[in-house]
């Protein structure tokens, strides 16, 4: 049964209010209401006018805060948007319940085409990593360049430490999971994830931690969280099963923008073996890689990524704001000076691939 066959669940008007949700220092949010969802979009100013617009899409279970520690990096380059997904973060459910990542991609494209921001630096993680591939395939007017870190592109062989995540897709499970854990904490809850998405869960700061439970708190309040995670599972699950031109990585082959890859070399989501797949398919690409990185490099190095997207930007003929910093390494690598603690400890490494 595919996610759009599932009844839907209540419109977010008649649902309970959870608490707010945080807004990070030079952050501020908005609601956008498009056809059959509201988004809600998390923006920062940029460092002066003018600069080419980018969009943010996070990965299952995320939101737009896992990009607040990359949006600043890169303020003097691009006009910073990050988006909560519909069902996520500060985003109500979408209208008929599809969470399909079609369904995901039309709401990114219709939020392109509705503020007429595009074409956009577009950034994906995860799961978003595979709502954006399908929407530069289809919409190539639409995008500038493509950053993926850690795209969801699909695998023959799953690693072993994604099962549980893939599992939510199955009927019934994300149910169960809720009754089995129902004593868990939000620490409890959030030490998991951060295992699971960090190479390094340490690099987290005390701070960063207190954020991260009260944002866990915040959305175990909402009645359909795991709604949303088990419909979202299902869409990703479903478009692994594609064939023909539907097929993500045929789509990632149509792909036309200049494509950054990132890649932990400790993703337990993730398999770091397809970093080389992805180089391949995409044609025009440029590969980084970080040993010591897990699932969410633009959270876990995020000094590493921004300045992997100079040296992108660079390369795909824009020029950096008056001011900004560029700096390169051997083959197109950033240097460890550029990514400071990040870039030296991450032991990034980078390839060109050009198709």
């Amino acid at each position: 049964m595919s996610s759009t066959e599932l009844p839907s669940v209540p419109p977010a008007n008649v649902l309970p209010k959870a608490a707010a949700v945080r807004v990070g220092e030079g952050e501020h949010l908005r609601s956008v209401r498009l056809p059959g969802v509201t988004l809600t979009l998390r923006a920062r100013r940029p460092a002066r006018e003018g600069l080419p617009p980018a969009l943010y899409v996070h990965g299952l279970g995320g939101s737009s805060q896992n990009w607040s520690a990359l949006m600043p990096l890169l303020d003097d380059v691009l006009d910073n948007e990050a988006v909560d997904l519909p069902g996520f973060g500060d985003s109500p459910p979408p209208d008929d319940g599809n969470y399909s990542i079609t369904a995901h991609a039309r709401a990114v494209i219709r939020y392109l085409d509705e503020s007429g921001r595009g074409p956009v630096h577009l950034f994906g993680n995860s799961l978003g990593g595979a709502v954006v591939t399908r929407v530069a395939a289809v919409r190539p007017d639409l995008v500038r360049t493509l950053t993926l870190v850690s795209p969801a592109l699909p695998e023959l062989r799953v690693q072993r430490t994604a099962v549980p995540t893939a599992l939510l897709a199955v009927p019934g499970v994300a149910p169960l999971f809720t009754r089995i854990t129902r004593e868990w904490t939000a620490e409890q809850r959030v030490r998991g994830v951060l295992a699971l998405c960090y190479g390094d869960p340490s690099r987290v700061t005390p701070e960063g931690f207190r954020n991260a439970v009260h944002e866990m708190e915040r959305r175990m309040r909402l009645p359909y969280f795991w709604d949303a995670m088990a419909r979202s599972a299902r869409g990703l699950v479903n478009a692994y099963t594609l064939g023909g031109q539907h097929a993500l990585w045929r789509q990632a082959e149509r792909v036309l923008a200049p494509t950054l890859l990132i890649y932990g070399g400790r993703d337990k989501l993730v398999g770091f073996r397809m970093a080389q797949r992805a180089a391949r398919a995409f044609r025009d690409s440029r590969l980084v890689t970080l040993p010591d990185a897990g699932h969410v490099a633009m959270m876990e190095y995020p000094e590493t990524v921004a300045a992997a997207f100079r040296e992108l930007l660079a390369d795909a003929g824009e020029s950096p704001a008056e001011g900004a910093t560029l700096v390169r390494g051997a083959k197109g690598a950033p240097d460890a000076s550029a990514g400071a603690d990040a870039a030296a400890d991450g032991g990034v490494t980078a390839d060109n691939v050009r198709g």
